[in-house]
């Protein structure tokens, strides 16, 4: 064992042969095997149901007074490893270890001791043996992504059936591709009635369908219209000046706290809050005006 990683996660007496200079590396604050029953896979089988995830995490602090003060606010808490495993997992059902990997090392290294953190995190039950990714990640790349991603003050448009038919549509999509303010479309069924069927999950995810295929509809209307599906492609959207038009079915079936039907009002007013959105506007009907933009 010579790599960083393998070094964070051994044993004190395999360090103490690699280490020589021990005494001025950054001490390390760890949590291990810490085992949590989570959905989570990119496969069918994965989804209602759940398995035995194993994390293991050590944080290398910056030097502090905590052993002098024996106060645990001068030092990183194992709380707060753990609240951030408990944190990411319940922001959003996954399909990846590496994502949530990345999340959980993102979130330690917000709090001002850590310098650098690896992650371990190992399937329990999908095989004869673990599982698992191992990464590490330090606070300037922490900051440097978060820098890229952040997004203000989003605004979230809701369009009624009727503004696809609305000759105003050209020139309010004109009016949005000119805008420097970042949006995105949200849409509804449409007008012709899906399948109906007894089974309430089936149902939910016939619904969702028939809002994607509404999305592309528009999409055809116009090619500056993109429909998008994942977090990442409406970030992208919003800091590219792109008309985003949101394919519900991805972030609302893994979401964890997320809404339990598809209507589609309540999954725009959903999305704008988990966008921290600047506005929420349904156009196209009750009165409103596709002449006027939002």
């Amino acid at each position: 064992m010579t790599d960083d990683a393998s070094i964070a996660f051994g044993t004190l007496e395999q360090r103490a042969g690699i280490e020589p200079d021990a005494e001025n590396r950054p001490d390390r604050i760890s949590v291990r095997d810490h085992v949590v029953d989570v959905e989570i896979g990119a496969f069918q089988s994965e989804r209602g149901t759940t398995q035995r995830l194993s994390f293991s995490v050590v944080a290398e602090v910056a030097p502090n007074d905590g052993a002098q003060t024996d106060d645990v606010d001068d030092i990183l808490s194992y709380d707060k490893i753990t609240e951030a495993i408990g944190a990411e997992l319940a922001a959003e059902r996954l399909n990846l270890l590496e994502t949530l990997a990345e999340r959980i090392a993102d979130r330690i290294l917000t709090v001002p001791q850590p310098l650098r953190v690896f992650v371990r995190i190992e399937k329990l039950d999908r095989g004869p043996g673990k599982l698992g990714v191992e990464i590490v990640r330090t606070r300037v790349s922490a900051q440097a992504r978060e820098g890229a991603t952040k997004i203000s003050n989003p605004r979230v448009i809701y369009l009624e059936s009727a503004a696809f038919t609305d000759p105003d549509l050209r020139s309010f999509l004109d009016r949005l591709a000119a805008d420097p303010r970042a949006f995105v479309l949200c849409v509804g069924m449409g007008d012709s009635p899906g399948p109906q069927v007894d089974d309430a999950t089936a149902q939910r995810h016939i619904d969702l369908l028939a809002i994607e295929q509404n999305a592309w509809r528009l999409s055809a209307t116009d090619a500056r219209c993109v429909v998008v599906g994942t977090r990442t492609e409406l970030d992208w959207g919003m800091k590219n000046n792109q008309i985003s038009v949101w394919a519900p079915s991805k972030l609302v079936l893994d979401a964890v706290d997320g809404p339990t039907g598809a209507d589609p009002r309540d999954l725009a007013a959903w999305l704008a809050d988990a966008l921290s959105a600047k506005a929420l506007v349904v156009v196209g009907e009750d009165g409103s005006s596709l002449q006027v933009l939002p």
